[in-house]
């Protein structure tokens, strides 16, 4: 089953499609080339809210859609919760 959903393949975070509970491995499905990939979550992760693909250090760019969305404040291991607390928009 389908719980997040990733844009790109070279994107560094996905979507979450339902809740997800930390300590579960999840799958998501990558639209670029139909592929899957799984995860375990590492925290819990509300629905359409991202989860990290991979690690990141704090001042790396988390990639979504193939593109920065925003610059890593706390580093974010793979499997982590991806929002407001460890990412700053590259919208401000």
């Amino acid at each position: 089953m389908t719980r997040f959903i990733v844009h790109d393949k070279a994107d560094s975070v996905g979507v979450a499609v339902t809740d997800i509970k930390a300590g579960e491995t999840v799958e998501g499905w990558v639209m670029s080339d139909d592929s899957t990939i799984s995860v375990v979550a590492k925290s819990d992760i509300p629905l359409g809210h991202k989860i990290a693909l991979v690690d990141m250090e704090a001042g790396s760019r988390v990639i979504k859609y193939n593109v920065p969305i925003g610059k890593v404040v706390a580093s974010i291991a793979r499997g982590e919760h991806v929002h407001i607390h460890n990412l700053k928009t590259a919208r401000w």
